[in-house]
């Protein structure tokens, strides 16, 4: 009977040891569920937070007093559009143009409504793109390395402006995979990103902030670099592209980027000049832009991942758009009013081609 009893009494137990390991295995699941739930409940709190952001800017005084430095006014706004709209459409030289309010309004927010500055700028625009097509046309995020780029947190926008209202673009070039990427590719990723800021509003009033991390960007990023139309699409870009570029940091700079920024800075304009800093002091960034629109790696609040998602999310919503461009046609450059001697900048992009050549050598 004794042994009866204490098989009995095992078996029992075995069952208990089951039913309680069942147990937890359900309540395991039950709170990873619960942290999914909570995972989507602060995804939720963060667009709510991004939108309310965005909602405060375009409410705020700041954001009226630098549309008035732009020389805009509702009346000033739409007579400018009506100008602009009817001189496209007259122009026997511009093919399929988009004409609504927020692809026009980046040309004369940029040349602060002046009308003539904003058809130039329009012409070196669609040149541009024609010229380097193989970097600014086709420009679809979802492209493998493009892609790539992006999910690696190479090239991400934060979703919260910064202390001055603009939107911060991020560049680490230590997570560029050089067995894989290009120059070609990375400038593509820079496309990608520039096209789909500037088709908003508050980047196109208050313009951009740039962040460039070069760290651990030694030598072997020669590739990134020189290729033979380098110094073309920093000039033409700064030229012909309409976004304001209102302060750029770079950070963890090499002996070897700084020799590349010597080379090229010549085709910069020294009011663009005037706003790069070379700063490694992480406390004087977060002082300058706020903490809340840095990645929470450098001390913010939104981890890089969650930034590349939401990142995401908007080159999903423009994706379209920006793809379309491809239809507008400049059928030709006449229209272009160019320098008195172009022949300086040829010599002038040729001796930065040159130098490279020679930063291949050292």
């Amino acid at each position: 009977n004794f042994r009866v009893a204490r098989v009995s009494l095992d078996i029992i137990l075995s069952i208990f040891i089951l039913i309680l390991l069942a147990y937890l295995f359900v309540l395991v699941l039950e709170l990873t569920k619960m942290s999914g739930i909570w995972d989507t409940l602060d995804y939720i709190a963060r667009k709510k937070e991004i939108a309310l952001d965005k909602e405060n800017l375009l409410s705020s005084e700041k954001f009226e007093k630098t549309k008035h430095s732009l020389r805009e006014t509702d009346s000033v706004k739409e007579e400018s559009l009506v100008q602009f709209r009817n001189w496209i459409q007259q122009n026997r030289d511009i093919q399929n143009c988009i004409l609504d309010d927020s692809f026009l309004l980046r040309f004369l927010r940029v040349k602060k409504h002046s009308l003539p500055m904003a058809q130039q700028t329009l012409l070196k625009y669609l040149n541009f793109r024609q010229k380097f097509s193989h970097v600014l046309c086709n420009l679809d995020y979802k492209e493998e390395k493009t892609s790539e780029l992006i999910d690696a947190g190479y090239i991400v926008v934060s979703p919260f402006r910064d202390r001055d209202g603009r939107r911060v673009i991020f560049y680490n070039f230590r997570l560029v995979d050089l067995q894989k990427m290009s120059s070609l590719d990375v400038q593509r990723a820079d496309a990608i990103t520039f096209e789909a800021l500037v088709d908003n509003e508050e980047t196109q009033v208050m313009g951009v902030t740039h962040v460039v991390c070069a760290q651990g960007a030694g030598a072997s990023y020669v590739p990134l670099f020189t290729a033979n139309e380098f110094g073309y699409l920093i000039k033409w870009g700064e030229q012909s592209f309409p976004m304001r570029h209102r302060l750029i940091y770079l950070t963890h700079i090499s002996p070897f980027i700084r020799r590349i920024y010597e080379i090229v800075k010549g085709l910069i304009s020294p009011k663009l000049r005037s706003r790069v800093h070379f700063d490694d002091n992480a406390e004087k960034i977060k002082k300058d832009l706020g903490t809340q629109c840095l990645p929470k790696e450098m001390g913010g609040v939104v981890p890089l991942q969650e930034m590349v998602e939401l990142f995401k999310e908007e080159l999903e919503a423009k994706r379209e758009r920006i793809l379309s461009y491809d239809n507008i046609k400049l059928l030709s450059d006449r229209g272009i009013i160019r320098r008195k001697n172009p022949a300086m900048d040829n010599n002038e992009t040729g001796s930065v081609n040159g130098s490279f050549r020679k930063l291949n050598i050292d």
